[in-house]
């Protein structure tokens, strides 16, 4: 009984985390030479994990630099930010599906 409580709870806290979080990376750019990966609270149109680029083939079809620019500023501006971590290429590549794209 004590371990299916245990369980539940783990289950319930990884649900809670999966439609409430977002871990998103920024690849290295101009602004950001170094990248990032932050994790900050989910909003409607970002997944689990996610990059301005992955918004962007989703939203309009393809990358170009003022997509990009636009999509970071509103996403970081409208969520509250919980954590910056070092830049993620694997995290990055997994939010666009294996592609990269160089602006």
């Amino acid at each position: 009984m004590k371990k299916a409580l245990i369980a539940g709870g783990i289950a319930l806290l990884c649900l809670i985390v999966y439609t409430q979080i977002t871990i998103f990376a920024v690849p290295p750019i101009g602004a950001v030479p170094e990248g990032r990966t932050v994790i900050m609270l989910r909003l409607n149109k970002t997944n689990f994990i996610d990059s301005a680029d992955a918004m962007c083939v989703r939203i309009q079809g393809y990358v170009n630099l003022l997509c990009r620019g636009m999509t970071m500023g509103a996403v970081v501006n409208a969520t509250t930010i919980i954590a910056r971590l070092p830049y993620s290429e694997t995290i990055y590549k997994i939010s666009t599906g294996g592609n990269t794209y160089d602006q």
